[in-house]
């Protein structure tokens, strides 16, 4: 079976939350319920579709949004009061809370056209999603790689929708293109990756792909993840190098060494977990992340690696 079938058939490679999280913006600002049916059905939504799902259930109140350490849901409720201008509380936890106290946050967003917004927070695209989301079908041209998902999931729903027809999930590109680099060089052939965005950095840099002095240039939004990605993969890696805990509460960085470390060792993957101070992490976007990393080495004997 060709690899990237397999990982998906297999229940290896979680929902891309991205376009998820844009499906079901688009459910809830149309008045449509599809997003709570399939959210309820689906088992490791990890941190970011949790929090959807707690949004779905309470957008038609009062209530406050929790949406936990969702960057993506913050802005998408943030600008849902400012288009409103019925403001409800919005809570967070953990990286998150911090991170909001230096996020734009003006009424005046609501009349900045898309070039304007996508040079707020550290060039961010969210802002811009945000806009588009809400009915600003304005376009860039030559957009980044997540407002051009934007584009793409609007493009789809509205097809759907038009056919009677509630829209489809996928799963997530970033995470499987990832996934299947890794197992490649795990099997001792030439790593084959190409970063195209943002979230692609930490493992990129992990394998030597980009510097930091690059990915700052490529993608100046890694100052303003979970962490500021440059500097924590940095650590990580230097920890790495020492033989000390990697101290890290960044989902990505944590994958990323940790399939870092599995190729250079071959450990158990209980000796890699052990390496991470908070390898939990890892639920906020790929729950399974841990057993596809124990499978890795049987994943290589059941499929082809051309």
């Amino acid at each position: 079976m060709e690899l990237q079938t397999y990982l998906i058939s297999n229940g290896y490679i979680p929902l891309d939350k991205s376009w998820i999280i844009r499906m079901g913006a688009l459910d809830l600002l149309n008045g449509y319920k599809d997003l709570v049916i399939f959210l309820d059905k689906q088992e490791n939504l990890g941190g970011d579709l949790n929090a959807l799902s707690r949004i779905a259930k309470v957008w038609d109140s009062d209530g406050p949004w929790d949406v936990g350490e969702s960057g993506t849901i913050y802005r998408l409720v943030f600008w849902n009061n400012l288009k409103t201008g019925k403001p409800r509380e919005i809570l967070t936890s953990g990286t998150l809370t911090l991170r909001c106290k230096n996020m734009d946050s003006s009424q005046s967003m609501l009349c900045f056209n898309p070039e304007h917004l996508l040079k707020l927070d550290n060039q961010t695209s969210q802002w811009a999603t945000m806009a588009y989301l809400h009915g600003d079908r304005r376009k860039v041209k030559n957009p980044p790689f997540k407002l051009q998902v934007t584009y793409d999931s609007v493009e789809h729903w509205e097809q759907q929708r038009k056919k009677g027809k509630t829209w489809e999930a996928r799963a997530d590109p970033t995470l499987l293109a990832q996934a299947s680099a890794f197992l490649r060089k795990l099997s001792g052939k030439q790593l084959d990756f190409n970063p195209e965005q943002a979230e692609d950095y930490c493992f990129a840099r992990a394998f030597g792909i980009l510097n930091a002095e690059n990915g700052e240039k490529m993608f100046p939004s890694l100052i303003g993840h979970e962490t500021n990605r440059i500097k924590e993969v940095e650590k990580a890696m230097d920890s790495y190098k020492k033989r000390a805990i990697i101290e890290t509460d960044d989902h990505r960085v944590v994958q990323a060494i940790a399939m870092l470390i599995k190729t250079d060792t071959h450990s158990s993957q209980e000796e890699v977990q052990s390496r991470f101070s908070n390898p939990g992490c890892v639920e906020k976007t790929w729950p399974k992340f841990w057993d596809f990393l124990a499978d890795a080495d049987n994943i290589l004997k059941k499929v082809s690696i051309a």
